[in-house]
């Protein structure tokens, strides 16, 4: 599998548990907002596989859980034979995802190959193009968000707040996924002084708060 960078502990990234964290490179999208948008490009420089692969046996017991992210992992064709040697030293796996390759999504649920899956809504799907600047198929994404319900496997689902998106925006991408146990509000960050203002963190709350009195949950993160 292609690698891009390895983030070798983190307290954040999986629920509950210290992990480590693989990015993988390129992307399907490309968010307006993207922090690693430098592992996107074609010529991205990459960690060998075997050296990646061996932190993770030299950490096997010490760290109970592995992330995989990027990028968009589900690009990578060695994704489910990566996902099963790390699950075989006894990590827990967690993939985050845009949910645009509906059908890998599906494989690696029904494999037993994830822990956990974090799976990104951009918005309400009319604005997925505004956001992601890409012509994406919507319909892979509805796909995917009822894979992800119906798997029977622990996931969220959630949304960067992006200065695009209004109130009302939210809570159209919060009713693709009405009824899910988790659903985060996700505070927009400035990458450069030429990226607009993100929302007021007042805004953010009362936006979930919106959320939360049309009958969904909706917490908010990174405030």
């Amino acid at each position: 599998m292609l690698i891009a960078g390895l983030q070798k502990i983190s307290m954040l990234d999986y629920p509950g548990a210290p992990c480590a964290v693989v990015f993988t490179p390129y992307c399907n999208m490309n968010c307006t907002y993207c922090h690693n948008e430098q592992i996107l490009p074609k010529g991205t420089p990459l960690l060998a596989q075997e050296v990646v692969l061996d932190y993770l046996r030299q950490r096997a017991g010490l760290i109970p859980a592995l992330v995989v992210s990027g990028g968009e992992p589900t690009l990578q064709k060695d994704l489910p034979r990566f996902l099963h040697l790390a699950r075989e030293m006894g990590y827990k796996t967690k993939l985050d995802t845009n949910g645009l390759k509906p059908d890998t999504l599906q494989s690696l649920l029904k494999a037993g190959l994830l822990d956990y899956v974090a799976m990104d809504i951009k918005g309400p799907l009319h604005k997925y193009a505004e956001i992601t600047r890409r012509r994406c198929d919507t319909g892979a994404i509805v796909k995917s968000i009822f894979y992800l319900r119906n798997s029977g496997v622990a996931h969220e689902f959630r949304t960067t707040f992006a200065p695009q998106l209004s109130k009302e925006d939210i809570l159209q991408a919060a009713q693709l996924i009405a009824g899910s146990d988790k659903y985060y509000l996700q505070q927009y960050r400035v990458r450069n002084e030429n990226d607009p203002p993100p929302h007021p963190p007042a805004y953010v709350r009362e936006t979930a708060q919106a959320a939360r009195d049309a009958g969904m949950v909706c917490e908010v993160r990174g405030i």
